[in-house]
């Protein structure tokens, strides 16, 4: 006999549903679409240049002075005053420097165009070719006439002068500077209101503890690098105004302090050092090939600097990849010009520091690193 079919509302065994497994993606899927996100990224940066740049910097700043605050807090000062006192004490050293600057940059860029003829001129005279060099001028002048005699009239498109451009640029980096203070005021006054904000928003009790030893390790590092480079730079500034006072340059303590703020900036600051050092000696002293020396002397001091100094006092946790440093430098000098430049190698220490307490991206920390520094070593233990 056939068994009866079961009755309505009778339980059916369950059935479990066919799920089909992940299909994998394709690794051309994979980068092409990292590639697309990575060029959008270049493009917002370059794009939002004006309003990234002071928030970046108020962020690193904010990095740097946070275990001040930390500690003026531990004496009983509020973390509002002690963000006033440290942002009023930033603003006084920006405004001593920019009025100690002025009149010395005022009167360079005065005679800009007469510093400029002169280096013409005693390059060419130590070339011994000012003659050939006179009669190329002709010939273009010649050539740009249409050679059709002097009658001919010429339309010559002016372009405004370096005053003016300095005088245009003002506002905007007064601006920027403004809007860097204050809200890096903003930030330190909060105190620790984003790492609480952090520690709630995570999920697990072991991604909020990894934050935070993140977010600590960062200030930790990165107080420490520039602490340690501004040591260094006012020694090679200090060392760079007694040789220019040696040389009998003009202006000692500017050199030096140009030295102080262009060492801050990897290779490209100590060329730039050398090339403005030997040009003025061009034009200052007496003898040419005396240039030469100031030159190979301003070169001398920041290779003695960034090949012993910096390496010694420099933790090997944060030496890096002296390639991706410079096209780092390269790069963020592209997108934010000097501002880029000077925030390079600090973004770099932040990257490194996020790779070194994620796994998944270790392999990348390791590259960014320089050689002999794979271990991590002078890194705390991490449970």
């Amino acid at each position: 006999m056939k068994e009866a079919p079961d009755a309505p509302g009778t339980d059916l065994p369950a059935t479990k549903p066919h799920t089909l497994p992940p299909r994998p993606v394709d690794p051309v899927v994979r980068w092409s679409t990292l590639s697309i996100c990575l060029l959008l990224s270049i493009f917002a940066l370059a794009y939002a240049r004006d309003f990234l740049m002071p928030v970046v910097l108020a962020f690193m700043l904010t990095m740097v002075f946070s275990p001040v605050r930390r500690f003026l807090e531990k004496r009983g000062i509020p973390c509002s005053a002690s963000a006033a006192l440290i942002v009023g004490i930033l603003l006084c050293s920006l405004v001593v420097g920019a009025l100690g600057l002025a009149v010395p940059i005022s009167e360079w860029v005065d005679r800009a165009p007469e510093i400029s003829r002169e280096i013409n001129l005693k390059i060419s005279s130590m070339m011994g070719a000012a003659e050939q060099v006179r009669e190329a001028v002709e010939q273009v002048d010649e050539l740009a006439s249409g050679g059709n005699g002097p009658n001919v009239p010429v339309v010559a498109v002016r372009e405004p002068g370096i005053t003016a451009k300095v005088v245009l640029l003002a506002p905007e980096v007064l601006a920027q500077s403004g809007f860097t203070l204050i809200l890096l005021y903003f930030l330190l006054a909060s105190g620790d209101m984003f790492y609480e904000k952090i520690v709630y928003v995570l999920p697990s009790f072991r991604d909020k503890r990894r934050a935070v030893v993140i977010a600590r390790d960062i200030e930790r590092k990165l107080s420490r690098y520039l602490f340690t480079i501004t040591v260094i730079n006012a020694g090679l500034g200090v060392s760079v105004c007694l040789v220019m006072w040696a040389f009998s340059m003009p202006s000692p303590v500017l050199f030096g302090l140009a030295a102080f703020l262009l060492n801050y900036i990897p290779y490209i600051g100590a060329a730039v050092g050398v090339l403005l050092s030997t040009g003025v000696a061009l034009i200052s002293l007496p003898d040419p090939f005396s240039a030469i020396w100031v030159g190979l002397a301003y070169l001398a001091l920041t290779s003695v600097e960034g090949q012993i100094v910096t390496p010694i006092f420099v933790g090997r946790s944060l030496r890096l990849n002296t390639v991706v440093v410079f096209l780092s430098v390269t790069l963020w000098a592209w997108l934010w010009s000097a501002v880029g430049m000077l925030v390079a190698t600090p973004l770099l220490v932040v990257v490194r520091t996020f790779c070194e307490h994620i796994p998944a991206l270790q392999g990348f920390g390791h590259f960014l690193s320089a050689r002999g520094t794979e271990s991590f070593e002078d890194d705390p233990p991490r449970k």
